[in-house]
């Protein structure tokens, strides 16, 4: 359940509006049982594959009796202890690091009163990490979810016959409160944006702090591309600011029709759940990613591959804009029901041949969910069962 950005990037910073949404990509976490007095944590995608004794991990615990959790709030001196057992330098951490101390904060803070279990957790991810799609809190809710039914803090919702299920509002609500603790692990001063879209799927309002889930969005065809272009979403967050500040007179209506063109996609994604879709939809749909994209390279988050993404779909046809923060990155591309299967995979091929990666997806997907294994690929599965 990785997270886009429809419309509203940059704009959100400054009050405006944002539309997030579910990838139907997905995280795929396997927790087992084991007997070997060990805890072990397996994470092929950023080669990452580490053990540890039980007895090392429970002396990370400075409440072994038990401590009173408050909602979206770190115990510091748990995080000093994790950072010096992993080796944190400086503070820098890396992507194996940050993913390290956010399970084994959520690990001991929910088992830390009783007896640690032996365990082994495996991760695989169908994205790549660093992709700006929300792939940190993808992980964190499925370790939130994981651990919280390990525990017995929730309980597990698949029932025998069941190939995949969810859990109740209120089980949802203490995962997205956990997940959000291991976001802050990562990111510091995590928006709650992506681990809450992870947790319920669909889409998300975000304005002013406020998470809205959306309550019924119809499920959209998209084509995803990543340029591979690093870009730094605090320089160019910085960016935008310097241009307001430069030429308020300017920008700030261009930070207003962007949060118009949130408004206006919510109100006809609504439209699309409660009426027959049309292609008028889709017209209105296709617009506002155009006008959304000219207004991204106003505020001067374009790139020119992005661009190149914008040339190649509109020659077939297809509308693209970037999703995120921009100078580089990824960018995503609406398809019409109709459209061919045979110009999908030609359009996709066209990407790939500029050196962009390139998945067909849809948004709008359900978000955390407990698989039966017969509910997911193979290549996935074998990857799972090998460690």
């Amino acid at each position: 359940m990785f997270v886009a950005i429809l419309h509203g990037e940059h704009a959100v910073v400054h009050g405006k509006v944002a539309l997030a949404v579910c990838l139907n990509l997905r995280t795929y976490l396997r927790l087992r049982a084991t007997t070997n007095g060990k805890v072990c944590i397996n994470l092929p995608n950023i080669d990452t594959f580490l053990s540890w004794d039980l007895d090392e991990v429970k002396q990370l615990n400075p409440h072994p009796c038990g401590q009173s959790e408050e909602l979206n709030c770190l115990d510091h001196e748990i995080v000093r202890r994790l950072r010096d057992f992993v080796g944190v330098v400086d503070g820098k951490l890396d992507t194996g690091n940050m993913a390290i101390l956010a399970f084994l904060y959520i690990y001991i803070s929910l088992f830390g009163s009783g007896e640690l279990p032996s365990l082994t957790m495996s991760v695989w991810s169908e994205l790549p990490t660093g992709a700006g799609l929300g792939s940190s809190a993808a992980y964190s809710v499925c370790l939130a979810a994981a651990l919280l039914c390990a525990c017995g803090a929730i309980p597990v919702p698949l029932k025998e016959t069941d190939h995949t299920a969810r859990w109740c509002q209120e089980d949802l609500e203490l995962i997205n409160s956990w997940a959000f603790k291991g976001e802050m692990i990562i990111h510091g001063n995590p928006s709650g944006v992506d681990n809450a879209v992870g947790t319920w799927g669909g889409m998300l309002r975000f304005v002013v702090g406020k998470i809205i889930p959306l309550s019924r969005v119809p499920l959209l065809r998209i084509l995803l591309t990543n340029t591979k272009v690093p870009r730094s979403t605090k320089v160019l967050v910085a960016r935008v600011k310097d241009k307001i500040n430069k030429f308020p007179s300017i920008m700030i209506p261009v930070l207003d029709s962007v949060d118009g063109i949130s408004c206006t996609c919510e109100k006809v994604l609504s439209e699309m759940t409660s009426e027959p879709i049309t292609g008028e939809h889709y017209n209105i749909l296709e617009e506002l990613i155009d006008i959304n994209q000219h207004h991204l390279n106003v505020m001067g988050v374009g790139h020119p591959t992005l661009d190149t993404l914008c040339r190649v779909t509109l020659t077939r046809g297809l509308h693209s804009k970037l999703t995120g923060a921009g100078g580089g990155g990824c960018g995503i591309t609406l398809l019409r029901p109709e459209t061919d299967s045979l110009v999908v995979q030609r359009t996709a091929q066209d990407l790939k041949d500029c050196g962009f990666d390139c998945w067909e997806t849809s948004i709008g997907g359900p978000g955390v969910q407990q698989h039966s294994p017969v509910s997911i690929k193979q290549e996935v599965l074998d990857i799972l069962n090998k460690y």
